[in-house]
């Protein structure tokens, strides 16, 4: 909760984005379809949960210029050489941080779904 009481919802996290919303729509429907899950909001993020999160999505304009509404970030237990992430990080010896833009909905596709449930596999 911020200092004031208000606490971070969706809602709050995505508040003058509508094509935010929208993406984190298509995103939230995706994650849901893998199984139990639990959904945690904070200023800098909302979070997919199982045991451990497994899908982050942010809004890189908090942080830099960007015209891009939100960011899936997906911790996978190996580095996916894939051109479409913007970058991969190796925060730990077992995760590599997969960085993902999400300019629309669209981009939400077979293969993404693919790496979210792995992700969802490895949080359990």
């Amino acid at each position: 909760m911020e200092p004031d009481g208000n606490a971070w919802t969706v809602a709050r996290f995505l508040e003058g984005s509508p094509p935010a919303q929208a993406i984190y729509e298509a995103a939230e429907r995706m994650a849901a379809s893998l199984g139990p899950m639990d959904i945690r909001v904070s200023k800098s993020q909302i979070a997919f949960r199982r045991r451990r999160s497994f899908a982050y999505l942010w809004r890189p304009g908090m942080y830099v210029t960007s015209n891009i509404p939100l960011v899936l970030s997906l911790p996978l237990p190996r580095e996916d050489g894939s051109p479409r992430f913007k970058e991969v990080a190796h925060p730990s010896p077992a995760v590599w941080m997969h960085h993902l833009e999400l300019p629309d909905s669209s981009v939400l596709d077979g293969e993404v779904q693919e790496w979210l449930r792995e992700a969802y596999a490895s949080a359990a």
